[in-house]
């Protein structure tokens, strides 16, 4: 486990406890029959660093971003799927103009 990952989970258990933390002040408001305007300041911050860490870490996880060959053949533009039963040609695109000259390049 890297740090990316650890950090991660910090964040994940930060924002599940301003959650925690949010219902249980909410109940807190019940019970002494207030009513209920926002969560606590403290319930904020900590979401907004555990939203912080969280994003940081879906940044820092991922190894290494490797580029795409566009002359492979698992990265072609068009693909076509194997079953041809769920194509439809009849919608409303039909209406528009249509340029015969457009051709897609492969």
């Amino acid at each position: 486990m890297g740090l990316g990952f650890v950090v991660g989970i910090i964040g994940g258990f930060l924002i599940a406890h301003a959650a925690f933390s949010t219902i249980q002040y909410r109940g807190e408001l019940k019970i002494m029959e207030e009513q209920f305007t926002g969560p606590p300041f403290n319930a904020v911050i900590e979401l907004l660093v555990g939203l912080g860490l969280c994003l940081w870490a879906g940044l820092a996880v991922p190894t290494k971003f490797l580029s795409i060959l566009p002359h492979s053949d698992e990265n072609r533009v068009v693909s076509l799927p194997a079953n041809l039963d769920f194509m439809v040609f009849n919608h409303r695109g039909k209406v528009l103009p249509s340029n015969p000259d457009l051709k897609l390049k492969i």
